[in-house]
């Protein structure tokens, strides 16, 4: 359990205490979503359970944009800075956010990440949060867009059983969907039908890092949250989209 808010345990942080450090988060968020809005930074807030591929999804985003975008990456984790070194080596600026013991990254250590980031001069900032499918949903970093990788290794059940998360998501990157071929028991249908239980507006894409599959549809979704300097090279934002 996170030993700085509790998840919500009211037995290790009072709901008052929580209340106050959320509204101070939130104050936080905003003064990183106006950094990003003056310039023209778009910021994805990228979840997940551990394993789920969100690094490899980067690295394939780079891959498919070359130099047609700058992209920037804090990536955060409990301890080692492994992600933020396997994203540089994809040719991406990137910081490492360690959390210690904090299942979550919030608005202010977002904020010291971008001191140590050149990210004024980015397109897309993603801010790779911890893995986990539970606190990330709650913390509001100052983010454009909140996307969440969800495997199919990950079994079905993964939307029902932490419905705030994938109620907070505006986009769900269904990941290895290479390894389907090894999943009989696992049914894309059924996955869907279950975001469709929980998401107001259920939106999915089927990619796979390894092979490229859907990786096009991905981009055409980032460039429609673009700012105005990227509506220029802007496809059919939400191609491929379903559910």
């Amino acid at each position: 359990m996170c030993d700085s808010c509790g998840c919500g345990d009211p037995h290790v942080v009072s709901f008052d205490v929580h209340e106050r450090m959320l509204a101070s988060n939130d104050r936080t968020a905003a003064h990183n979503r106006e950094h990003f809005k003056d310039h023209g930074v778009v910021a994805v807030n990228l979840m997940g359970s551990p394993g789920a591929g969100k690094t490899a999804v980067l690295e394939a985003t780079a891959r498919a944009l070359g130099r047609e975008a700058r992209l920037g990456v804090l990536a955060g984790d409990l301890a080692t800075d492994n992600d933020a070194t396997r994203i540089r080596a994809a040719g991406i600026v990137a910081e490492s956010i360690t959390t210690g013991s904090a299942c979550h990254l919030d608005a202010e250590m977002v904020h010291r990440g971008l001191h140590r980031l050149s990210w004024r001069t980015l397109d897309y900032l993603f801010i790779e949060n911890v893995g986990n499918l539970v606190c990330p949903a709650v913390y509001d970093l100052g983010q454009d867009v909140n996307v969440v990788a969800l495997s199919v290794t990950e079994g079905e059940d993964k939307p029902l059983k932490y419905p705030t998360m994938f109620r907070k998501v505006d986009l769900v990157l269904l990941t290895k969907i290479d390894l389907l071929p090894q999943l009989p028991e696992i049914s894309v249908d059924r996955i869907a039908e279950n975001l469709r239980l929980v998401m107001a507006r259920p939106t999915m894409l089927v990619v796979s890092a390894r092979t490229g599959a859907g990786i096009d549809e991905w981009i055409a979704w980032l460039r429609g949250q673009g700012r105005p300097r990227l509506t220029a090279c802007a496809g059919a934002a939400g191609a491929g989209a379903f559910v």
